[in-house]
């Protein structure tokens, strides 16, 4: 009988070992409450915030950027009045800046300082942060406002993304069997910094291209008698802080949801938070029927996003309008639902980023050109953010018209497969209401005054601004979306 050659026995129990790994972490359980789409309540104190730039109409190759911002002086108002607990679920939370040139605000010195003076005046206040280990390049860097939050009573919690499904199975499944338990120093790094001065080690960039976060940015604080969230797209980053972004600030029972939610990802990320904080009450009956009963809103995370995504879209009908403005649109049901939407006469608009401004360097357009020349050819309206080295970082869907009630739709969520398909930690929330309604006029505004350049202002520029007809660099935008090879 023949021999099997032992190296031969060993290769195939290594790829073996990677193979199984990969799908397990792939396809693995969720931990708790995490892909979930919060009861429907009743929409109290709600109220759009938005966070616009743009540049004067022929002003030169150099124009100056504008800015009209009221995502974050919200954030640090309601930090400023909280008396029990403040819970603070934020992505980026650094001063990072990478090649960024330019005036930038202080987003994340700001939000500390916030943090910082209310817990100081308010020594029984209970200050949560959840963040993500990116701020600290996985345990490369040092974070000085995270630290002097620790000095201050704040309990910060940094995401356990290992519990999280793999969105790029084929290098993590091999960085879960060879890297993970060599951990992280801040001390003998020999690389560059991706993100700015320094060195960072060898294990910063092999945990880095496992492309997996926590990518939510939500607020939860007592406000008087009641509780109050905000969920938006904005990072308290200060090389983001020229972004144009959306937020939604809501009161009520929804609030608690959103603290639920939140409470998940602190005790699977091994915090011991929640014994004293305040439960979502019981939905209401008159919640759970078809009917509209005044304006409702869900709090929806991860797929549960992409599936009311999914629901608003192919539920639109022949005569309706739907406004989409997204940073990334990828993600092939969502494309595939507008291209049908539009043939079956739904009254479409796209909004895209042209995916060519990351912090000072130059991107290559992939995916949004791609799906833009797609959508394009299938006849939808497209046009794109006027950026000028920031991005236009706003995810939301708006439906209206055809006198049925509006839908609105957004937060933190891209339209790609990493954000929506169980991937990252995503928060969106959705907002069901007759069209006149002032947050769903708000919306419409907002859109409207981003499409349209009104007073002089440039907002948006027509589809051949960055028509990109290449068969190549579509390829390439399909087998990045599908391996997870990708930073989208």
């Amino acid at each position: 009988m023949k021999k099997r050659h032992p190296i031969r026995v060993l290769l195939l129990l290594l790829l073996s070992a990677w193979l199984l790994t990969a799908l397990y972490h792939r396809y693995k359980p969720l931990p708790e409450d995490v892909d979930r789409a919060w009861p429907a309540r009743a929409a109290q104190n709600v109220a759009l915030l938005a966070d616009d730039t743009w540049v004067d109409t022929d002003t030169g190759d150099d124009p100056a950027r504008h800015y009209d911002q009221a995502i974050f002086d919200e954030f640090f108002r309601l930090i400023g009045q909280a008396e029990k607990l403040v819970v603070v679920d934020m992505f980026l939370y650094n001063d990072m800046a990478g090649a960024t040139t330019g005036s930038l605000r202080p987003l994340s010195e700001q939000l500390t300082e916030a943090l910082v003076t209310r817990k100081r005046q308010r020594p029984n206040l209970r200050v949560v942060l959840i963040t993500d280990p990116f701020n600290t390049l996985y345990g490369g860097v040092a974070a000085p406002h995270l630290e002097r939050l620790r000095q201050a009573g704040v309990e910060v919690v940094f995401t356990d993304l290992n519990r999280l499904r793999d969105s790029n199975p084929t290098w993590s499944g091999l960085w879960r069997l060879c890297c993970q338990w060599f951990g992280n120093s801040t001390e003998g790094g020999w690389l560059p910094n991706p993100t700015g001065d320094g060195k960072v080690t060898l294990r910063t960039y092999l945990t880095l291209i496992n492309f997996k976060a926590n990518h939510r940015k939500t607020l939860v604080v007592d406000e008087g008698d009641q509780w109050t969230g905000l969920v938006t797209s904005a990072n308290a980053h200060d090389a983001s802080s020229a972004h144009s972004n959306l937020a939604l600030r809501f009161s009520g029972p929804a609030a608690l949801d959103l603290l639920h939610s939140e409470l998940s990802a602190a005790r699977f990320s091994g915090a011991r938070l929640g014994d004293d904080w305040p439960t979502p009450p019981a939905p209401d009956a008159a919640d759970q029927g078809d009917r509209l009963a005044g304006p409702r809103l869900r709090v929806l995370s991860e797929a549960a996003i992409r599936d009311a995504l999914l629901d608003a879209v192919n539920g639109a009908r022949a005569g309706q309008h739907l406004d989409v403005g997204v940073f990334y649109l990828s993600h092939r049901p969502q494309v595939e639902a507008l291209a049908a939407a539009q043939e079956r006469g739904v009254r479409l608009r796209l909004l895209l980023d042209p995916n060519k401004d990351a912090f000072g360097r130059e991107k290559n357009g992939v995916p949004n050109r791609q799906v833009a020349w797609e959508l394009h050819r299938a006849g939808v309206p497209v046009r794109w953010c006027a950026t000028h080295g920031e991005q236009c970082h706003t995810k939301m869907l708006l439906r209206y018209g055809a006198h049925r009630p509006a839908t609105l739709i957004l937060g933190s969520a891209n339209y790609t497969r990493r954000n929506l398909d169980n991937l990252n930690l995503e928060t969106s929330v959705e907002l069901v209401a007759e069209a006149g309604h002032p947050t769903i006029r708000a919306a419409r505004e907002a859109f409207q005054q981003r499409w349209s350049n009104p007073d002089g202002k440039t907002f948006s520029l027509p589809y051949q601004a960055f028509a990109d007809d290449s068969r190549w660099r579509y390829g390439l935008y399909r087998v990045m979306e599908f391996t997870g090879w990708s930073t989208f």
